[in-house]
């Protein structure tokens, strides 16, 4: 009963940690950070462990890094001037915009990752949305569905993708032919569902939209010294994910150095910046890193994993139904990061016993972990960091109100990844 205390306990302390979330009466990063320090505080889970293995300071350098380059580059005015250019394309008409927008955001998404598209797009969409007058819910709720959506689609789109890259060895092409066609086949999909969902509730005044349509994107541009350092230096960071494998370094350490580089050359002042960092959203994440860590350490993810593996029987169309499946429903409710790593060796010792071709496996470990993030406002960190951005603008996105919306969305795009997995690996 002892040795089982642990396992149960830390079931036990995220459930509450969770329902608290979901209730939404106390802040969310409170709660997050409380429950971690609770499962250090009870045993469950060393300090020297949580800072060590659990904290994944890669994502929260980069988040930091990121949001400092965004500071300093919105300062040049480029996100009014590119919301402006949105509402000319478009004509101002909101539906459009939101279907603009969402392309937008999902190649982006796919091309660079999926922290890195939300915090240049957020900004965009808040200031095009209040020059139009109308409700941002509808497309920040749509960003985010689209740019997890996106960032399934190649192998620097999302961390799991990452991981299950160096794993076993697939490539940035691998990635795109196997995943790009039921990623691009979703998107439009759940694009053309949610245009029909929001139809009624994206309405715009006449008089507003003939106000935006007089504005010059040029005239919105207030420095342009510090635009051209701002994409500069953007430019040679996105080039550094991009070339991330070869350097051999972290997308962390390149987030932080351009910030960096951008604070030197900008000579903006580092006290006004790292105010505008989204420092409750950095909380929360090492919050849940931690009650991630204690589930993680005391077994709780390692015998998931094993029970999923050996209630198929060890076959392989079995075992890529469960893991898409799990992987997608874990994701939803648990940091995807921590459970993609806990499956990798799983589904390594399983390729070891059976010895056939593992692929389509790993292929519905991708689906189901990028696609289920989707499903709450925690489940991935785009999720999160368009939360914290809209929260810190006055429009909160309440946990029951993108869950009403997004889980189902989500469901629907497992159920299609699961019938692509079916007609073209078996």
């Amino acid at each position: 009963m002892t040795n089982q205390f642990p396992f149960y306990g830390a079931i036990i302390i995220f459930i509450l940690v969770y329902a608290m979330i979901i209730w939404e009466k106390f802040n969310r990063t409170v709660i997050a950070m409380t429950g971690g320090l609770v499962m250090i505080l009870i045993g469950f889970l060393s300090q020297e462990v949580a800072i060590k293995d659990d904290i994944d300071f890669n994502t929260i350098g980069l988040l930091i890094g990121m949001m400092i380059l965004v500071s300093i580059t919105r300062r040049s005015g480029i996100f009014e001037a590119v919301a402006i250019w949105a509402v000319k394309v478009t004509k101002g008409y909101p539906l459009s915009l939101l279907a603009l927008l969402s392309m937008i955001t999902a190649i982006a998404s796919a091309l660079l990752d999926n922290v890195t598209t939300v915090l240049l797009i957020v900004p965009v969409t808040l200031t095009l949305t209040e020059r139009l007058n109308i409700n941002p819910m509808p497309f920040l709720i749509t960003e985010i569905l689209t740019c997890n959506i996106g960032g399934t689609a190649t192998l620097i789109g999302d961390p799991p993708n990452i991981m299950i890259g160096s794993a076993t060895h697939l490539t940035f092409m691998d990635f795109i032919i196997h995943l790009a066609p039921i990623a691009t086949l979703i998107l439009l999909v759940t694009i053309g569902l949610l245009l029909l969902l929001y139809r009624k509730e994206l309405q715009v005044e006449e008089e507003n939209r003939l106000q935006v349509l007089t504005l010059s994107p040029i005239e919105q541009i207030k420095d342009w010294l510090l635009l051209k350092q701002s994409l500069s230096v953007l430019a040679l960071t996105l080039l550094g994910f991009m070339l991330h494998g070869n350097l051999h370094l972290e997308s962390a350490t390149i987030a932080m150095s351009g910030a960096m580089l951008l604070m030197l050359i900008s000579r903006e002042e580092p006290e006004e910046i790292l105010l505008h960092v989204e420092w409750p959203t950095v909380f929360f994440f090492a919050g849940l890193f931690m009650l991630v860590g204690g589930l993680k350490s005391t077994g709780v993810i390692k015998a998931l994993a094993e029970w999923a593996i050996h209630l198929t029987g060890g076959q392989l169309d079995l075992t890529a139904y469960l893991v898409i499946w799990l992987s997608a429903i874990a994701s939803a409710f648990i940091d995807n990061i921590p459970f993609v790593a806990t499956m990798i060796p799983m589904l390594h010792e399983m390729n070891a016993i059976s010895g056939g071709n593992m692929d389509p496996v790993w292929w519905s470990l991708a689906l189901g972990a990028c696609l289920g993030g989707n499903g709450t406002l925690i489940g991935a960190s785009a999720n999160v960091i368009v939360a914290g951005i809209a929260e810190k603008n006055g429009y909160p996105i309440s946990f029951r109100q993108f869950m009403i919306v997004a889980f189902p969305f989500m469901i629907l795009s497992i159920i299609m990844a699961h019938f692509y997995v079916y007609l073209r690996y078996f």
